[in-house]
């Protein structure tokens, strides 16, 4: 891979870290809950569309504010508790709290919360869905950089029930890998991989692929959310590559939260991984194709379509280096499918379903900048340094062309989605790490 130009990350370095704070203030929210009797804070992705607290999101924008430093890292703090103050007895922390706007941006997203909750949907609370947990990595972060062992002593009883409540609720077929039951528990809505699941032609997306998916949550909400009800039924049961991975990464930082305050159960953690690492290599590597599939029904049939999660599990201590090469060659680096003038798109780009325009279908072929701060780390650490350097100054180049977008033109860099977005931040983090300042031990 060689860069197209030269920009020295130096010169915009000021600029950018300026941006990416004044986004965050302007999209940050504090009140207060009665019904939760609790002090609540957040971040809004973007100032329009997505007004409400997300799990994942919530994650990205503690890398961005204790990159920030400062008094952004009490922040960091106060959104992290936020996140978790209305988890349930049984350790569950829905994706979306409906904190201040309790009505969702669309009608459809009802079906994403329990009707039991009944008159409480118009009430502060949180959605039945989950999104990828990266909480136990975004709990290191805050640690490591405050030094602060009450919040960790705080925090990190919540953060294993969570984790417990996943093992115990979702792990179907008892292989260490997590199940979701809805496309939009993967983080990355309309995936193009779950379309055959849903007998969806391989085609770019219409108002069909929105009836189809949108079943899915309606189907669920019928059972209430009832996992044994759901796991009976089949109808939609996925175990995906990038979910999993970012799983197994945050049980292994979950062991190294354990061993910080000598908590025994640092074992039981690290096993979980082991359990779920080994099901990851039989049950969704390919050989042949030199991909990690996601899989899908208790069959474990792959679903063979090339998004950027097929390459995500080299991240992982476990993955053999052979592998690792094999996939990252075959794939990544390929300008056949996801190595572009601005990468990473999120779909390759000789599939049927690729569109790289703005669309509603989201993850259907734009580059998402999360998915270059995921991989760029691993690059990094494994002496692919000049792929990695690719990664960060193709958003630095984003963020000039187009602003801070929630995706872009993989080919042209052209913005789309909601502007002024939050996770172009995760570049300050990137640029950080490029320069040696993020290097946290047991962050995974």
């Amino acid at each position: 891979m060689k860069p197209t130009e030269t920009i020295d990350i130096a010169l915009d370095e000021k600029k950018i870290r300026q941006k990416v704070k004044g986004i965050l203030d302007a999209n940050f929210i504090e009140g207060y809950s009665k019904m939760f009797k609790s002090e609540y804070c957040f971040i809004k992705p973007s100032k329009s569309f997505y007004r409400f607290q997300f799990f994942w999101d919530s994650c990205f924008h503690v890398f961005i504010l204790t990159c920030l430093g400062g008094e952004e890292i009490v922040k960091a703090k106060r959104c992290f508790r936020s996140l978790f103050a209305m988890q349930r007895d049984t350790g569950f922390v829905g994706h979306i709290h409906y904190w201040n706007n309790v009505l969702p941006s669309r009608w459809t997203d009802i079906f994403q919360s329990r009707p039991d909750n009944g008159i409480n949907l118009f009430r502060e609370h949180t959605s039945a869905l989950i999104q990828p947990p990266l909480v136990a990595q975004a709990l290191m972060r805050i640690y490591k950089v405050s030094d602060d062992m009450d919040y960790l002593k705080e925090m990190l009883p919540k953060v294993k029930m969570y984790f417990d409540w996943l093992a115990k609720y979702r792990d179907y077929d008892n292989d260490g890998l997590i199940t979701i039951i809805t496309p939009f528990e993967s983080g990355m809505d309309w995936k193009a991989s779950y379309d055959p699941l849903v007998n969806f032609p391989r085609k770019k997306a219409n108002r069909h692929l929105f009836v189809k998916m949108v079943t899915v949550d309606f189907k669920n909400f019928l059972r209430n959310y009832n996992d044994e009800k759901i796991r009976k039924h089949d109808h939609f049961r996925v175990k995906d590559a990038g979910f999993n991975t970012i799983y197994i990464k945050n049980l292994r930082t979950l062991a190294e939260l354990c061993k910080e305050v000598n908590d025994p159960d640092a074992a039981k953690y690290e096993l979980l991984a082991d359990k779920a690492l080994k099901s990851m290599i039989d049950l969704m590597y390919d050989d042949e194709d030199a991909a990690f599939y996601d899989v899908c029904t208790a069959d474990n049939i792959k679903l063979r379509i090339l998004t950027p999660t097929v390459f995500f599990p080299v991240v992982l201590k476990g993955i053999p280096d052979e592998i690792d090469k094999k996939v990252l060659d075959r794939h990544m680096f390929n300008k056949e499918e996801f190595h572009t003038e601005y990468p990473i798109p999120s779909l390759a780009i000789n599939d049927p379903a690729f569109d790289p325009n703005q669309s509603m279908y989201l993850w259907r072929g734009p580059t998402w900048i999360v998915n270059n701060w995921f991989m760029h780390r691993f690059l990094l650490d494994k002496g692919y340094e000049e792929e990695a350097s690719i990664l960060v100054r193709a958003i630095v180049r984003l963020i000039e062309k187009s602003g801070f977008r929630e995706y872009y033109n993989p080919f042209t860099g052209e913005g789309h989605g909601a502007k002024e977005f939050t996770w172009a931040g995760l570049v300050v983090d990137m640029i950080n790490m490029e320069k040696g300042k993020t290097t946290v031990k047991g962050e995974g």
